[in-house]
């Protein structure tokens, strides 16, 4: 029992990196993204033991930029404002000014997944 609980203690307690909880998917779109920033797992959502997935759809710019960012579809509420976030911080290549502009929003997935605890069965 004590070492179940000190396991979910740490798992709550230990920020680990949002690149082993967090993974994106990206459609919609040929840009190439330039950098890509993975949202933080909200520590509530962490500590409530919550998971989820949220996509959020976005045009971008020619500079690379991102604009009219909206969630378009999300799991849980908790997960919305960190991808927004996420996005709003990311880049693609920009384009030249003679090079045609698609007309079809791009959306990247997030989904947040708890890693498990391995516990030590000889304890």
């Amino acid at each position: 029992m004590l070492t179940t609980s000190l396991a979910l203690l740490l798992l709550v307690a230990d920020p680990t990196s949002a690149a082993e909880n967090v993974s994106r998917t990206d459609s919609g779109t040929d840009r190439v993204p330039l950098h890509t920033v993975i949202p933080d797992y909200p520590r509530t959502a962490r500590r409530d033991r919550i998971e989820g997935e949220v996509q959020v759809c976005f045009n971008i710019t020619r500079s690379g930029h991102p604009t009219r960012i909206a969630v378009r579809r999300s799991s849980h509420r908790v997960f919305e404002k960190p991808s927004r976030k996420a996005v709003r911080k990311s880049t693609w290549l920009p384009i030249g000014e003679n090079a045609p502009m698609s007309g079809i929003k791009a959306c990247r997935t997030f989904r947040f997944n708890l890693v498990p605890v391995s516990t030590d069965a000889q304890g």
